[in-house]
C-alpha cells in the first residue's frame, strides 16, 4: 500500500501545484474542496463533506498550502484506496487539471494522448521527492525503451553529448520538459509520428499497464474445438485475449498462478507452432504465428509463473527499484567521499596552520639554542678545569678503593667456602637422620606385621580344633536327630494345622464381636443422649419430676402418693441446702 500511495501522491502533486496560479504554494478552499470530490470519485473512496467542511472550515484565513492538505489527503482519501479503482481514469482525471496550465503548445511529434502516455510513464520512472523530476539515467532508459520500440538504433555518443550539454544547475528534467525532448525528435530522427505514437503506446502498456507481451495468435475453442485468431496479451497474473488489438471485444482469460504450467506440443491436426498452458480447471491449446514467436511466448509465460512463484514484482518495476537503490547507493557513497573530502581538507589546514607554529618554534628554539651554545661553550671551559683537578683526585680514590675491594673480596670467597662446606654437613646429617628413621619405621612395621601374623594362627588353630571336635560330635549326633527331626516335623505340621484353623475361627469371633461392640456402642451413645436431654429437663423443673434411676438400697420414704423418688438422706441434703440458701438471702 506504501507503494501505490506514493504512485498516487506524484499526480495528485501535479493538479495541486496547477491549481497554484500564482506560484505560492498554496491554492483557495474552494478549489481544493473540487479537487477531493474528483479524488473520492476516480478513487472509489466514500465522499465525507462533513469531514471536508471540517478541515476546512470557514473561520481558515487564506488559502490552504501543501502541507495544510496533506494530512486531510492521507487520513480521509490515500488511507482508504484500495486497489479496485481505474488507474488511467485516475492519471487522466488528474492530467487534465495540469496540462492547460503546463502545455501551451503541442510538441512537433506528439499528439495529446501521446503527452498523457509521457506524463505517466514520468510519474513511474521520476524520483521519490519533491518537486518532481527525472534523472538523466532514466532519461537514458526511457529513450532506449523508445527506439527498441520504433525499430532503431540507439546513439550512445548522441546522448552522451546531451548530458555533456546538460544544465549542471538541475538535478533532471521536469516533465514537461521530458515531454518537449521527446517530441522534438532529437532522438527519433527519421520516424515519423505514428510511429513515435505507436512505440510510446507499446513502452506505456509494458510500464504503466504491466504488458509483458501481446501478439495474435490462434486459440482452440473449447466446445466447439475450432480454431480463432485471438489478440493476446499477458500480463503478471492474467493472459488476457481479445477479438482484435483495439480491447474493445474481450473474449476472456487466462487466470495465471503458481500451480499452471507451459510446454511445448508437436504439430497436428494441420496446425503448427502449437503449445500448451494447463491451469488450474481448464488447459488451452495455442497456435503461433512461427517458431520464433512461439518460443518468445513459451519463455515469456514460463517467466511470469517463476515471478508468481517467488512472489517478485515485475521485471521492469524490480530493474526500477534496482536503480533507484543503486543511486541511493552512489549518491550515499559520493557524500561519503565528499564528507571524507572535507575531513581530509581540514585536516590537511590544521596540518599547515600546526607545520606554520612549528616553524615558529623551531626558529625561537634555533635562537635559544645559539645563545644558550655561546653559554655552554663557556661554561665547559670552566668546568673542564675543575673536571681535571677533580679527576686526579677521583684516581687516587679509585686506586685505593680498588685495593680494598680486592682485599674485602678475598675474605667474602673464604667465607663463602665456610658457608658451602657448613650446608654440604648439614644436608649429609639430615640424610643420615631421615634414612634412621626410615628405618626404625620399617623395623616397627614388620615387628607389628610378625605379632599380628602369629595371632592370627594361633587363632585359627584354635577354631580348627574347635571345629573338629563339633564335626565330630555331629556326625554322633546326625543320626539321632535326624529321626527326631522328622517326628517334630510332623507333630510341628499337624499343630501348625490346628493353629490355622482356630485363627480363623478366632478371626470369626472377633468380626462377630466388633459388630456387637459397634451396635451396642450405638445403642449405648443413643441411650446417653436420651438420658443427656432427660437430665436438662430435670434440671429445669428439679422437685416436681426426678428421673428412674436406679434405687439406693435404704428404704424409701412413703409419701401420700406412694412411695417417694428420692431416699431419707436425700431429703435432708436438700432440706440443708435450702436452709443455708435461706439463710444467705
Amino acid at each position: 500500500m506504501g507503494g501505490l500511495k506514493d504512485e498516487l501522491l506524484k499526480a495528485i502533486w501535479h493538479a495541486f501545484t496547477a491549481l497554484d496560479l500564482d506560484h505560492s504554494g498554496k491554492v483557495s478552499k474552494s478549489q481544493l474542496k473540487v479537487l477531493s470530490h474528483n479524488l473520492c470519485t476516480v478513487l472509489k473512496v466514500p465522499h465525507d463533506p462533513v469531514a471536508l467542511e471540517e478541515h476546512f472550515r470557514d473561520d481558515d484565513e487564506g488559502p490552504v498550502s501543501n502541507q495544510g492538505y496533506m494530512p486531510y489527503l492521507n487520513k480521509f482519501i490515500l488511507e482508504k484506496v484500495q486497489d479496485n479503482f481505474d488507474k488511467i481514469e485516475f492519471n487522466r482525471m488528474c492530467w487534465t487539471l495540469c496540462v492547460k496550465k503546463n502545455l501551451t503548445k503541442s510538441p512537433l511529434l506528439l499528439m495529446e494522448e501521446d503527452s498523457f502516455k509521457v506524463w505517466v510513464i514520468f510519474n513511474f520512472l521520476s524520483e521519490d521527492k519533491y518537486p518532481l523530476i527525472i534523472v538523466p539515467e532514466e532519461i537514458e532508459y526511457l529513450l532506449k525503451k523508445l527506439t527498441e520500440a520504433m525499430g532503431g538504433g540507439w546513439q550512445q555518443e548522441q546522448f552522451e553529448h546531451y548530458k555533456v550539454n546538460f544544465d549542471d544547475s538541475k538535478d533532471g528534467l521536469s516533465v514537461w520538459e521530458l515531454i518537449e525532448l521527446i517530441g522534438s525528435g532529437q532522438f527519433s530522427k527519421g520516424m515519423d509520428r505514428q510511429t513515435v505514437s505507436m512505440a510510446i503506446n507499446e513502452v506505456f502498456n509494458e510500464l504503466i499497464l504491466d504488458v509483458l507481451k501481446q501478439g495474435y495468435m490462434m486459440k482452440k475453442g473449447h466446445r466447439r474445438k475450432n480454431w480463432t485468431e485471438r489478440w493476446f496479451v499477458l500480463k503478471p497474473n492474467i493472459i488476457s485475449y481479445y477479438v482484435s488489438e483495439d480491447l474493445k471485444d474481450k473474449k476472456g482469460d487466462i487466470i495465471l498462478d503458481e500451480n499452471c504450467y507451459v510446454e511445448s506440443l508437436p504439430d497436428k491436426d494441420g496446425k503448427k507452432c502449437l503449445f500448451l498452458i494447463k491451469c488450474f480447471d481448464k488447459t488451452f491449446e495455442i497456435s503461433a504465428s512461427d517458431k520464433k514467436k512461439k518460443q518468445e511466448w513459451i519463455q515469456a509465460i514460463h517467466s511470469t509463473i517463476h515471478l508468481l512463484k517467488l512472489g517478485s514484482p515485475p521485471p521492469h518495476k524490480e530493474a526500477r527499484q534496482r536503480r533507484k537503490e543503486l543511486r541511493k547507493k552512489l549518491l550515499a557513497e559520493q557524500e561519503e567521499l565528499e564528507r571524507q573530502m572535507k575531513e581530509l581538507q581540514a585536516a590537511n589546514e590544521n596540518k599547515q596552520q600546526e607545520l606554520e607554529t612549528v616553524r615558529k618554534k623551531l626558529e625561537e628554539a634555533a635562537s635559544r639554542a645559539a645563545e644558550e651554545e655561546k653559554k655552554r661553550l663557556q661554561t665547559q671551559v670552566e668546568l673542564q678545569a675543575r673536571f681535571s683537578t677533580e679527576l686526579e683526585r677521583e684516581k687516587l680514590i679509585r686506586q685505593q678503593m680498588e685495593e680494598q675491594v680486592a682485599q674485602k673480596s678475598s675474605e667474602l670467597e673464604q667465607y663463602l667456602q665456610r658457608v658451602r662446606e657448613l650446608e654440604d654437613m648439614y644436608l649429609k646429617l639430615q640424610e643420615a637422620l631421615e634414612d634412621e628413621r626410615q628405618a626404625r619405621q620399617d623395623e616397627e612395621t614388620v615387628r607389628k606385621l610378625q605379632a599380628r601374623l602369629l595371632e592370627e594362627e594361633s587363632s585359627k588353630r584354635a577354631e580348627l580344633e574347635k571345629w573338629h571336635l563339633e564335626q565330630q560330635q555331629a556326625i554322633q549326633m546326625t543320626e539321632a536327630e535326624k529321626q527326631e527331626l522328622e517326628n517334630q516335623r510332623v507333630m510341628k505340621e499337624q499343630a501348625l494345622q490346628e493353629a490355622m484353623q482356630q485363627l480363623e475361627q478366632l478371626e470369626l469371633e472377633r468380626k462377630q464381636a466388633l459388630e456387637q461392640y459397634e451396635g451396642v456402642k450405638k445403642k449405648l451413645e443413643m441411650a446417653t443422649n436420651k438420658t443427656k436431654s432427660w437430665k436438662d429437663k430435670v434440671a429445669q423443673h428439679e422437685g416436681l419430676i426426678r428421673l428412674i434411676e436406679p434405687g439406693s438400697k435404704n428404704p424409701h420414704l412413703i409419701t401420700n402418693w406412694g412411695p417417694a423418688a428420692f431416699t431419707q438422706a436425700e431429703l435432708e441434703e436438700r432440706e440443708k441446702n435450702w436452709k443455708e440458701k435461706k439463710t444467705t438471702e
